[in-house]
């Protein structure tokens, strides 16, 4: 079993060896904190920055420790725009809209979050919603029509789908398993 590291104020006693304390100098425990976020998961600089500023490391610290390691390419918004984007489009089935609003809660420039969701066409993004359509459609069988639609198109509406996309791949759905749906109207029912 793996040795827990203590820190100071938590009943640890400094004395005891294998005890490991934090660094004193700013700077170095700017990094250690820095290194040890991005041990777990890729960051981006504000949450980076957010994380120095909560432990109150000095501005001036974080921005040259936060300076260096983009330097060195430990920390890369652009590729972590890119992997959140592939990541979040073919696991969880986001749309471009949602995953432009993620990449921004996550501090990355709007020009890199561009970037990122530009790589995703409209026929990749309609093709992930048919998929997701698909999967769901089992679990609507047995009610009316347009509770299904709602559900469907609801569902697609929370991971960020134009509500037309939405509406006409709902439609083209319930259509091939032999709904009715000729006087549903493509913007809307």
């Amino acid at each position: 079993m793996a040795r827990r590291t203590e820190w100071p104020g938590d009943g640890a006693d400094p004395s005891r060896a294998g005890t490991a304390l934090p660094p004193q100098d700013p700077a170095e425990r700017a990094r250690a904190i820095c290194l040890r976020l991005l041990t777990g998961t890729p960051r981006t600089r504000k949450q980076l920055a957010d994380a120095l500023h909560k432990r109150e490391i000095p501005p001036e610290v974080a921005e040259e420790v936060l300076s260096r390691f983009e330097d060195v390419g430990l920390i890369d918004d652009a590729a972590f725009a890119g992997a959140w984007v592939e990541s979040r489009h073919h696991g969880r089935g986001l749309a471009r809209r949602a995953l432009a609003r993620e990449l921004r809660t996550k501090g990355v420039d709007a020009s890199l979050i561009d970037e990122a969701v530009g790589r995703l066409d409209s026929d990749q993004e309609e093709e992930t919603a048919r998929e997701l359509v698909a999967r769901k459609l089992r679990s609507t069988r047995g009610l009316d029509r347009d509770r299904r639609m709602r559900r469907l198109a609801g569902m697609l509406a929370r991971k960020g789908y134009p509500e037309g996309m939405s509406l006409r791949v709902v439609r083209r759905a319930l259509e091939e398993e032999g709904e009715d749906v000729d006087d549903v109207e493509e913007s809307g029912f």
